[in-house]
C-alpha cells in the first residue's frame, strides 16, 4: 500500500506540469535491497555448518582415542585383537597421505605440473620425513602407552614450534599481540612439566599397571611433538616474508611435490610400523593370526577406522566451505576450538551415565591398609571380570579401564588428578593463544582454498590441531576499495530488429548497474569500473522520396527507451547528451545517472559490416586495441604559453590532453588480465549482481578466459514452455557436467563476460576476424559465433566456467519458425565446433590444463549420442506404436521409419515455409502418440504387475533424477512442470528438427528477428496504385507512386502554360531562401544555447571545461582556413568572463565547420524536449535534489527546489506552454533569474560555499544536446579498422554461385553421415526384433509384487539394453557432477550474500567537486585551480 501512495504522490507532482504525467516503470527498477530470507538461509547455513564441523571433529578425536585405547597393550583384549587394531589405527594415520597423492596423481596426470629444482626437494623431503616420524612414533607407540586422557590432552603440544616462530619473526600486527604466541609457549612448556609430575606422581602412588619406562615416553612423546609441529613451518615464514623465492617456486610446484612426498611419509608410517611391531616389540605382529579374529572384533574396529576416516575428511571439508561462506568466527575457530573440551565432556558423560550398568562384582577388602574413601577403587578392580563378557559393551569397557590408569584410581589420595585437568588446561589454551589470528581473519569473498590454507594435506590424528594451525596467518584481505584489485567492465550488447519491451529490459539493467555502482553515498567492496556500449547493426534506412539517411524506427524506439529509463530511474531527462557522426555511421553519447557512460553505435550496413560477429569484432578492437593503446600511449600537445589549466595537466614540463571521461585514464592502472567485457544481447535482463558473481570467478582464476551465467528463456506459450525445460536441463545437466569434468564448451553471447587478455591472446581476436570463403566457414564462424570464439579460447588453454548463481533472462523464440529456424543456425555449428576441438583433441589437452583425454572421450560420447539421435527417437516412437496399438515389433518399426524419410524428401523437394509447415503438423501429431505412449508405459507395468522392466525402471529412474535435480534448484522447482511437455515434444526436437537442420545447412541466413516493418514502409511510401494481374504465364504488376503522379502533372503543367519554367525557378529560390533562413535560424538558437551554457561565474563546473576544451583541441579545420589562435585563459576570477566570452566565440566559429548529416537534426530534436517548460521544472527540482543529496542540507534543499520552481514558474508561466520548448533567449532569461535566486538563497542561509554546486546543477538542466565531431586519431583509427577487417561485404557473383554449390555440397555429405549410422543402428535394431530368437536375447528375472520370481522373465534385445544403459551412466555422471556443483553454488551465493553491497552513508565535506587524473600520476585538479 505504501508503494501504491509513494507512485500515486509522484504522480500527482508530475500532472502540475503536464497533461501527460503517464509513464512505464519496468520491472526491477525499484532499489536492490537486501532479501531476509537469503539473510535467514546464511545464519541457518552457518549454525549448520559449524556443528558439522564440531561434531565431525569430536567423532574423529573420539574414534581415534577408542582405537588406540583398543590397541594398548594396557587393554583387556587378546594380543591378536589388540595388534589387528593396531593396524588399523597405522592406516588412519596414512590414509590423509593416500587422498592427497590420489589428488595429485590426477593432476599431474591429467593436467599440467612444475617440477621443484633438486634442493626444494631435498629440503621438503627431509622436513616430511621428520613430520611422518613424529607422528608415527607419537600415534603408534606412544599414545598407546598413555592413557584416554592423557593422549587427548597431549596433541595440543604440536603448536610449540608455530608459538617459537611467530616470536621470532614478530609475526603479529601490533606489538603487544606479541603476548599471544608468548603465553602459548609458556603455557605448552607447563603442560609438559605438568605430564611429566602427574606420571611421578602415579608411580609413586603404586597406580594400576604402572612401570618406570612412562618417563621415556614422556620424553618422547615432547619429542615427536616437536618434530610433528614442523608441519606448519610454512605459515610462519610465508607470513614473514622470508625465504620468499623458495616458497612461491613451491607454490608452482606443490601437486609435484606432494605427490612425491605423500609417497615418502606413507612408507616412513609402514616402515615404523614394522620396524618397532615386527622386530621390536613383544609380541611381535603374527599376520596370520589376523584370519582368526572374531567378527566382533572386526566389526569394531572396521567400524571404527571408517568412521574416523570419514569424519577427519569431512571436519576438513566444512572447515573449508566455513572459511569460504565468511563464518570464520562462528563456524570455524569457534567449533574447532571447542573439539578438545566437547570430546572430553561427552566421554566423561558416556562413563558416568553407562558405567554405572557395569557389573562389577562386591565389595573388596584390603587387609593390610585402610585406602581412601574412593568409589573408582572398587570399580577399577573389577573391570577385569568383564573381559569375557559377551553383553558388555567393548569400547565402554577399554574406555573405563584406561580412566582407571589415571590418579583417580589412586590409594592415597583424589587431588594428584588435577594435575591432569590443568595439564589439559594449559594445552588447550596454548593451542588457543597460537592460533590467536584465526578470529580476527578477513577472507575476500571468493577465494580458494589453497590461499586460505598453508597444505592441502590435514592431519587425522589431530584434525583439529591441524585446521588451526593450517589456516594462512597472512590471508590478502582487501580492507578497502583502493587496495582492492580495481577492474573495468565493458558492457557491450548487440542489437537487431529488437522490440520497444526487449529494449527496455537491457536498459533497465544497465541503469541498475550504474545505480549499484556509481552512489556516491554507497560503498561495497566491488571495485570495478564500467561503461555500456550498445551496437545497433542497421540503424539507418533511407528516405523514399528524398533519399535521405535517417535513423530507422528500431533506434527511434531506442531513444524513446533511453528517455523513459532515465526518467523512471531520476525523475528527469538525460543530462548529457552528445551526437557525433563516426566512418562507420553514428554514435549517441549518454551521462548515466551515477556519472558511468552509455554509447549507442548506430551501424549503417553501406559503411561497415553487419550481423552480430562482426559487431563483436568493432567493440573488440575498438574497446580493447584502440582504448587499450591511447592509454598506454597519452596524446602529447604542443606546448603553450599559458594554456587552459581546465583540460591540462603538466607532467615533467610537457602538456598531456586530458581523456573526456575518467574510465580511459584509470584504464591505464588495470591491466588486460582485469579487463572485461560482458557480452550481452539486446533483450537481455539481468541485475548487477549476477555480473559481480562473474566477475569473481574470472578475479580468483587467472587461467579462465570467459564465464557465462544461466540463461533463463522468458515469453509465453508452448514453444517457450518447452525451452524452459530444456534450457533449465541443459544448464542443470549438461553444462555443470562440463563445468566440473573439463570446459564449458559454449558460453552464450546473451551473458557471458570475457577476459581481455584471453581475448587478445594470440589465435584468438586475430583469427576471429577471418572472413568466410568456405562452406565450412559458414557453418561453424557465423552461424554460431558464441561456440566459435569460446572454442578458440579452449584451444589456445584458456578455461570457461558456468556459475549457476549468475542468472540472466532474454527472450525466447514464440514461433514455431522462429524456434526452428534458429536451432537451424545452432545445430550445425555446434556439431561443427565440438568437431573441430575432437580434432585439435590431443593439442588441446597439452595447452589446456582444464581438458583431459577423459573429457575428450565424454565429449566424443555425447556426439555419438546426438548423432543417434534420430535413430534412437525412430525407436522411441517404434515402442509408441507397439505399445499403443499392439502391432509386432517388426511393424512398428517400419511405420515408425516412413515419417522421418517422407518429411526429409519434403525438405530436399520443397520451400523452408513448407517445410515448417509439415514439422508443426507431423510434431502435433508426434505429440499425441507420446502422450498415448506415456500412458501405455503405466499400463504395460500395470498389467505386467511390476515396473522392473527396461522401460519402466527407465521411465521411472528419470523421473526420480529429474525431481531431485528440481528440488535441488529450489528457485527453479516450478520449472519441472513443463518436464511433460519436453517428453512429448522429443520426436519434434530431436528427430524432425535435426532432419531440417541438416537439410537446410546451405542455408546460412540468420532466420530470426527478420522484421518486415522496413520493407512494408519502403514498399507503401508514396504508393497510390498497385495492382496484380496473372493470366496464364503473365504476370503483371501496375504500381503508381507519388513520384509518378507528380511528374506527370509537371508535364502537363508545361504543355498548358507556357510560363511554368519561370514560376517553377521562382518557387526554387524561394523555398531554397526559407530553408537557408530556418536552417540560419536553427543553427543561431543552437549557438545561443550554448552560450548561455557557457557563460556562467567563475564557479563553472571543471568537468564543463574538461569536456569543452578537449572537444576544441580535438577540432580538425578543413584547409584554406586560417587556424583560430587559442586566448589566454588567466586565473584571476574578475577576468573569467571575457575570456570565457572569447572562447565561446571561437568555439561558434569552430562549430560552423562541423557538418551535420540528415539523420542528426531528428535525433537532437528529440533530446531537445527537456527544456519544454513542463520538464524544465521537474528537471530543475531533480538536479537540486541530486547535487545536495549527500550534504546534510534537507531544509536548504527543500527551500532551493521551491524558490526555484517559483522563479521558474514566474518566468515561464503565461509566455509558453507545458509542452513547448524554450527559446534561447528565453533559456538565458531563465537562467540568469535561477542563479540570482539561488544567489539569494545560499546568501540568506550562509551557504555561499554551495553556491557553485547550485549554480552547475541549473547549467545542466538548461543545457542541450550537443553535436561533436570525433578526434582525428579515433576517426583514422575507424577508417583503418574498417578497411582492414570490416568492409561491407560485397562479393562476386560467380563466387557466391561457388560457396552455394560448396554448401550443397556440404549439406549432402552431412545428411548421408547422420542417413547412415542411423539407418545402421535401426536396420540393426530391426533384424534382431525379426529374428527374435533366445539366443540373442537377454533374460532379466521378473519380480512380481509380492516380491515373488516370476516363471517367465523378460527378454531385451542387446543394442537396446547397451543404449538404454550408456544414456544412464550419462545421465548418472551428469547428476554426480550436479551435486559437486550445487554445493560450490551455494559457497559462492552464500559468501556474495555475506558480503552483499552495503548500503552506508559516506561523509563527503568536500567544497568543491574534486577530479582525480590518474594520467597526472597523483596530482589532483581541485576547484582552486581554475
Amino acid at each position: 500500500m505504501e508503494e501504491l501512495r509513494n507512485r500515486g504522490q509522484k504522480r500527482e507532482s508530475r500532472h502540475r506540469d503536464t497533461w501527460d504525467p503517464f509513464q512505464l516503470n519496468p520491472v526491477g527498477a525499484e532499489k536492490e535491497k537486501k532479501r531476509t530470507c537469503f539473510r535467514i538461509m546464511q545464519s541457518f547455513m552457518a549454525v549448520l555448518v559449524g556443528l558439522l564441523v564440531l561434531t565431525s571433529a569430536v567423532v574423529s578425536k573420539g574414534s581415534l582415542l577408542t582405537l588406540v585405547t583398543l590397541s594398548s597393550p594396557y587393554s583387556l583384549r587378546s594380543p591378536t585383537d589388540r595388534q589387528f587394531y593396531l593396524l588399523l589405527l597405522m592406516c588412519i594415520v596414512v590414509t590423509p597421505n593416500l587422498l592427497v597423492f590420489l589428488k595429485c596423481l590426477w593432476k599431474c596426470t591429467f593436467k599440467s605440473y612444475v617440477a621443484p629444482n633438486m634442493k626444494t626437494m631435498a629440503i621438503m623431503a627431509v622436513i616430511e620425513v621428520l613430520v611422518a616420524v613424529g607422528t608415527a612414533i607419537l600415534v603408534l607407540i606412544v599414545m598407546p602407552q598413555f592413557d584416554v586422557l592423557t593422549n587427548l590432552f597431549i596433541c595440543g603440544g604440536v603448536c610449540i614450534l608455530t608459538s617459537i616462530l611467530q616470536i621470532v619473526f614478530r609475526l603479529p600486527h601490533q606489538p603487544w599481540m606479541t603476548i599471544f604466541p608468548v603465553c602459548s609457549l609458556i603455557l605448552v612448556l607447563m603442560g609438559y612439566a605438568l605430564l611429566a609430575v602427574d606420571y611421578y606422581v602415579r608411580l609413586s602412588s603404586h597406580i594400576l599397571e604402572q612401570d618406570e619406562n612412562c618417563y621415556m615416553y614422556v620424553g618422547i612423546a615432547i619429542f615427536t611433538s616437536l618434530l610433528i609441529s614442523l608441519n606448519w613451518w610454512e605459515n610462519s615464514l610465508q607470513a614473514s616474508n622470508n625465504i620468499q623465492e623458495m616458497l612461491s617456486k613451491l607454490d608452482g610446484s606443490r601437486d609435484y611435490m606432494y605427490l612425491f612426498t605423500s609417497l615418502l611419509r606413507i612408507a616412513v608410517t609402514i616402515g615404523i610400523y614394522f620396524l618397532h611391531y615386527g622386530l621390536i616389540a613383544n609380541p611381535r605382529i603374527d599376520f596370520a593370526a589376523f584370519s582368526h579374529i572374531k567378527a566382533n572384533a572386526l566389526q569394531v574396529g572396521l567400524g571404527l577406522f571408517f568412521l574416523q576416516a570419514f569424519c577427519s575428511a569431512a571436519c576438513h571439508w566444512f572447515g573449508v566451505v566455513a572459511c569460504k561462506i565468511h563464518a570464520v568466527r562462528m563456524s570455524f575457530a569457534f567449533p574447532v576450538s571447542l573439539t578438545g573440551p566437547t570430546t572430553l565432556l561427552v566421554g566423561l558423560a558416556l562413563f558416568l551415565t553407562k558405567a554405572g550398568n557395569l557389573d562389577v562384582g562386591t565389595h573388596i577388602v584390603y587387609v593390610n591398609y585402610t585406602p581412601i574413601d574412593n568409589p573408582f577403587l572398587d570399580f577399577c578392580a573389577g573391570l577385569k571380570k568383564l573381559q569375557g563378557s559377551n553383553t558388555t559393551s567393548v569400547v565402554l569397557l577399554e574406555l573405563s579401564n584406561s580412566i582407571c590408569r589415571t590418579s583417580l584410581n589412586s590409594h592415597y589420595a583424589l587431588w594428584p588428578f588435577s594435575l591432569l585437568v590443568l595439564e589439559g588446561f594449559c594445552m588447550w589454551l596454548g593451542l588457543i593463544a597460537c592460533t590467536y589470528y584465526v578470529w580476527s581473519m578477513k577472507v575476500p569473498r571468493i577465494e580458494r582454498t589453497s590461499q586460505l590454507f598453508v597444505r592441502r594435506l590435514y592431519e587425522s590424528a589431530f584434525i583439529n590441531q591441524s585446521l588451526l594451525l593450517n589456516i594462512k596467518m597472512k590471508v590478502k584481505y582487501p580492507d578497502s576499495v583502493d587496495e582492492a584489485e580495481s577492474c573495468v567492465i565493458y558492457l557491450c550488447a548487440t542489437m537487431w530488429h529488437e522490440t520497444y519491451d526487449e529494449m527496455l529490459k537491457i536498459l533497465t539493467s544497465m541503469f541498475r548497474l550504474d545505480r549499484y555502482r556509481g552512489d556516491p553515498k554507497h560503498e561495497h567492496q566491488n571495485a570495478f569500473d564500467f561503461e555500456c556500449h550498445i551496437y545497433v547493426d542497421d540503424g539507418f534506412q533511407a528516405d523514399g522520396e528524398t533519399g535521405k539517411k535517417f535513423v530507422n524506427p528500431y533506434v527511434n524506439d531506442l531513444i524513446h527507451v533511453v528517455t523513459e529509463v532515465y526518467r523512471v530511474f531520476t525523475n528527469k531527462e538525460p543530462d548529457e547528451v552528445s551526437i557525433i557522426e563516426t566512418p562507420y555511421g553514428g554514435r549517441l553519447v549518454f551521462v548515466l545517472p551515477e556519472g558511468n557512460m552509455l554509447y549507442i553505435h548506430l551501424k549503417d550496413k553501406q559503411l561497415i559490416r553487419n550481423k552480430k560477429r562482426w559487431s563483436q569484432i568493432m567493440y573488440m578492437y575498438y574497446l580493447l586495441g584502440w582504448k587499450g593503446y591511447i592509454v598506454k600511449n597519452p596524446q602529447k600537445i604542443t606546448r603553450q604559453n599559458n594554456p587552459c589549466r581546465a583540460s591540462l595537466v603538466s607532467l615533467d614540463g610537457q602538456a598531456f590532453l586530458l581523456p573526456n571521461y575518467d574510465n580511459d585514464s584509470k584504464r591505464k592502472y588495470i591491466s588486460d588480465e582485469n579487463t572485461y567485457i560482458l557480452a550481452l544481447d539486446g533483450d537481455t535482463d539481468f541485475h548487477p549482481s549476477a555480473v559481480i558473481l562473474l566477475v569473481d570467478r574470472l578475479r580468483m582464476y587467472a587461467n579462465v578466459g570467459a564465464a557465462c551465467g544461466r540463461i533463463h528463456p522468458t515469453g509465453m506459450g508452448p514453444m517457450v514452455w518447452y525451452q524452459k525445460f530444456e534450457y533449465a536441463v541443459g544448464h542443470w545437466l549438461q553444462k555443470t557436467a562440463e563445468h566440473v569434468f573439463g570446459c564449458v564448451l559454449c558460453s552464450p553471447g546473451c551473458f557471458s563476460l570475457f577476459r581481455g587478455s584471453a581475448l587478445m591472446d594470440d589465435n584468438v581476436l586475430k583469427r576471429y576476424t577471418t572472413k568466410s570463403t568456405r562452406a565450412s566457414e559458414y557453418v561453424q564462424y557465423d552461424q554460431g559465433e558464441d561456440r566459435w570464439l569460446c572454442t578458440l579460447l579452449l584451444q589456445q588453454g584458456w578455461r570457461v566456467e558456468y556459475n549457476a548463481a549468475s542468472d540472466a533472462f532474454t527472450n525466447a523464440p514464440q514461433e514455431f519458425k522462429e524456434f526452428y529456424n534458429q536451432r537451424r543456425r545452432w545445430g550445425p555449428s555446434t556439431l561443427a565446433n565440438t568437431l573441430d576441438l575432437l580434432h585439435s583433441g590431443g593439442e588441446t589437452v597439452k595447452r589446456n590444463t582444464s581438458i583431459s583425454m577423459l573429457y575428450i572421450f565424454y565429449q566424443i560420447f555425447t556426439v555419438a549420442s546426438s548423432i543417434l539421435g534420430p535413430a534412437s527417437v525412430t525407436l522411441m516412437v517404434a515402442g509408441a506404436f507397439q505399445f499403443v496399438f499392439g502391432i509386432s515389433g517388426t511393424l512398428s518399426i517400419i511405420i515408425a521409419v516412413i515419417p522421418p524419410i517422407i518429411y526429409m524428401l519434403i525438405c530436399f523437394l520443397t520451400k523452408t515455409n513448407f517445410q515448417l509447415t509439415i514439422a508443426s503438423i507431423m510434431s502435433v501429431l508426434y505429440a499425441f502418440l507420446m502422450t498415448a505412449a506415456f500412458f501405455a508405459i503405466i499400463g504395460d507395468m500395470i498389467k505386467e504387475e511390476t515396473f522392473i522392466t527396461p522401460t519402466g525402471i527407465f521411465l521411472i529412474s528419470m523421473t526420480v533424477l529429474y525431481l531431485i535435480t528440481a528440488i535441488l534448484h529450489p528457485m527453479e522447482c516450478g520449472l519441472i512442470i513443463y518436464g511433460l511437455m519436453y517428453f512429448i515434444c522429443i520426436p519434434s526436437g530431436y528427430l524432425l528438427l535435426t532432419i531440417y537442420s541438416l537439410v537446410n545447412m546451405n542455408n546460412v541466413s540468420w532466420g530470426t528477428r527478420e522484421s518486415n516493418k522496413d520493407k512494408v514502409e519502403k514498399k507503401h511510401r508514396g504508393v497510390l496504385c498497385n495492382q496484380n494481374c496473372k493470366l496464364c504465364c503473365w504476370d503483371v504488376s501496375i504500381q503508381v507512386t507519388q513520384e509518378t503522379e507528380n511528374l506527370m502533372l509537371q508535364q502537363i503543367q508545361q504543355a498548358v502554360s507556357t510560363n511554368a519554367p519561370a514560376a517553377q525557378t521562382e518557387m526554387k529560390e524561394m523555398t531554397t531562401q526559407e530553408s537557408q533562413n530556418c536552417s540560419e535560424n536553427n543553427k543561431h538558437a543552437v549557438e545561443n544555447n550554448k552560450n548561455v551554457a557557457k557563460n556562467t561565474d567563475d564557479t563553472k563546473n571543471p568537468l564543463s571545461k574538461h569536456k569543452d576544451l578537449d572537444s576544441y583541441s580535438e577540432k580538425s579545420f578543413s584547409e584554406g582556413e586560417s587556424s583560430i589562435e587559442r586566448k589566454d585563459i588567466i586565473d584571476d576570477e574578475d577576468d573569467s568572463d571575457s575570456d570565457n566570452f572569447t572562447y565561446d566565440n571561437q568555439e561558434e566559429e569552430e562549430k560552423e565547420v562541423v557538418p551535420e548529416s540528415d539523420w542528426v537534426r531528428p535525433v537532437k530534436d528529440e533530446f531537445l524536449k527537456k527544456l519544454t517548460y513542463a520538464n524544465l521544472k521537474r528537471n530543475l527540482q531533480e538536479q537540486i535534489k541530486y547535487t545536495l543529496r549527500n550534504k546534510n542540507e534537507e531544509d536548504l534543499c527543500e527551500e532551493l527546489v521551491q524558490m526555484l520552481t517559483d522563479t521558474v514558474n514566474e518566468e515561464l508561466k503565461d509566455r509558453v506552454g507545458p509542452e513547448d520548448i524554450l527559446s534561447d533567449s528565453q533559456l538565458e532569461e531563465l537562467q540568469d533569474a535561477l542563479n540570482e535566486s539561488a544567489r539569494r538563497i545560499l546568501k540568506t542561509n550562509r551557504k555561499k560555499r554551495l553556491e557553485a554546486r547550485v549554480k552547475r546543477a541549473i547549467e545542466r538542466t538548461l543545457v542541450a544536446p550537443q553535436v561533436e565531431k570525433l578526434s582525428e586519431d579515433e576517426n583514422d583509427f575507424w577508417k583503418k579498422l574498417i578497411e582492414r577487417y570490416l568492409e561491407p561485404i560485397n562479393d562476386p557473383k560467380g563466387h557466391k554461385e561457388e560457396v552455394e554449390r560448396e554448401l550443397k555440397s556440404l549439406r549432402n555429405k552431412a545428411v548421408f553421415l547422420y542417413f547412415i549410422v542411423n539407418v545402421l543402428w535401426v536396420v540393426a535394431t530391426f533384424i534382431l526384433e525379426a529374428i527374435g530368437s533366445d539366443l540373442i536375447t537377454i533374460k532379466i528375472p521378473k519380480y512380481l509384487p509380492n516380491g515373488t520370481l516370476s516363471d517367465e522373465p523378460l527378454k531385451v534385445e542387446p543394442l537396446s539394453l547397451m543404449f538404454l544403459l550408456s544414456f544412464a551412466i550419462l545421465l548418472i555422471i551428469q547428476f554426480l557432477a550436479m551435486l559437486y556443483h550445487r554445493v560450490y553454488t551455494l559457497i559462492h551465493v552464500l559468501a556474495y550474500r555475506g558480503s552483499e553491497k552495503d548500503y552506508k552513508e559516506k561523509d563527503e565535506d568536500d567544497e568543491m567537486m574534486i577530479l582525480e587524473n590518474r594520467l597526472a600520476d597523483g596530482v589532483v585538479i581541485s576547484g582552486e585551480d581554475f
